[in-house]
């Protein structure tokens, strides 16, 4: 039977959460897991700010999203809309493919598994 892992523990001991309604848990994913989707976009889109030399503040100004959603989506604690990733892609001169594929590549594991084929 497969292990049930839970997406979040309470973070007190009255079984109450302390982080605001509708936000994601910032508790570290365990080992072995792939990262979610929200995680590795973020990731994306903090490194190419930063490649940039950019502030949150200049990047989320272009892009038409407050600077807090912005620090959400890049810290993976949000699931962005395809409206909002376009915005804050193209803020960033990144298209969608960009975006995706670069995704992609940091999911892709670092070395390729052997292909076992039957004979």
């Amino acid at each position: 039977m497969a292990e049930i892992v839970p997406l979040h523990q309470p973070s007190s001991p009255s079984g109450t959460h302390d982080r605001p309604r509708g936000t994601a848990p910032t508790t570290p994913r365990p080992a072995g897991l792939e990262p979610l989707w929200r995680e590795a976009v973020g990731g994306v889109l903090r490194r190419a700010r930063h490649d940039r030399g950019e502030r949150l503040a200049d990047t989320a100004r272009r892009s038409g999203v407050s600077p807090q959603y912005l620090s959400e989506m890049e810290r993976g604690l949000k699931e962005p809309s395809s409206e909002m990733l376009a915005a804050v892609a193209g803020a960033l001169d990144l298209t969608l493919l960009d975006l995706a594929g670069a995704v992609a590549e940091q999911l892709r594991p670092a070395a390729p598994a052997a292909v076992v084929r039957a004979a």
